[in-house]
């Protein structure tokens, strides 16, 4: 249950086939002089265990969309539903519990702090979600196991390639163990040949239920998710 919010079941997510996110007319509008529609009355639901990839050119409001699922944001108007819980009517400590418990986040530029260990850096996601200290250093291992990294735990960011450290972010969001992964163009700083080895990874993981939503503007990277959208002008305008 998520500490300061309604009570939530995970069980009853899996039997009741509950969607994972429903968006129902979201709205996000900046300003009130001239305001301007960052997205339109989007509708938008992601299956629990589906992989989702969200296609669209800079400024279509595939980030604004990003940041409202993730709690980073709140819609002007319109109805979010997270795991089946009204997000909208959450306050700030609430939501921050659904993120903490529901969510995690893989961005472009990795986000890891350069003086820290890649085992500090994975550890720091738990001090900073407030869990337990205890077992907390064998769950970063497993965590940077399960992304192939067991033998870097001591290096420091800046000896690892691009793959290394976005696979050390991803090591860091799954420590959670989260429901919902959020991807913000993941591979959009990589290689060609090291973008394929991130989406394995991504499969893998979506291979054994979680659920993904990941934002790009490469229509080959959102070819190996299982279902595609494409936004433009701040609506979703259908399969990409």
């Amino acid at each position: 249950m998520v500490e300061d919010s309604p009570g939530i079941d995970d069980e009853r997510l899996v039997e009741a086939a509950v969607p994972m996110v429903e968006l129902t007319r979201i709205t996000r509008r900046y300003g009130s002089v001239a305001p301007v529609e960052a997205l339109r009355s989007v509708d938008l639901e992601v299956r629990t265990g589906e992989w989702v990839a969200i296609v669209g050119a800079s400024g279509s409001g595939k980030s604004t969309l990003l940041n409202i699922v993730g709690c980073l944001d709140r819609q002007t108007s319109g109805t979010y539903r997270l795991a089946g819980v009204d997000v909208s009517t959450l306050n700030d400590r609430q939501r921050a519990g659904m993120r903490s418990h529901y969510l995690a986040f893989i961005f472009q530029s990795f986000h890891l702090m350069a003086h820290r260990s890649v085992l500090e850096n994975v550890t720091l996601a738990e001090v900073y979600g407030r869990r337990p200290r205890t077992g907390r250093q064998g769950r970063a291992h497993a965590a940077l196991s399960a992304v192939g990294l067991e033998g870097r735990t001591d290096f420091l960011p800046t000896r690892l390639s691009g793959g290394e450290r976005q696979r050390v972010a991803i090591a860091r969001a799954l420590i959670s163990g989260p429901k919902l992964l959020l991807c913000d163009e993941p591979t959009g700083n990589l290689d060609s040949a090291t973008t394929q080895g991130i989406l394995e990874l991504l499969g893998g993981l979506h291979d054994k239920g979680l659920t993904i939503i990941m934002i790009t503007h490469d229509i080959t990277v959102a070819d190996r998710a299982e279902r595609r959208l494409r936004i433009a002008d701040g609506k979703i305008a259908g399969d990409g």
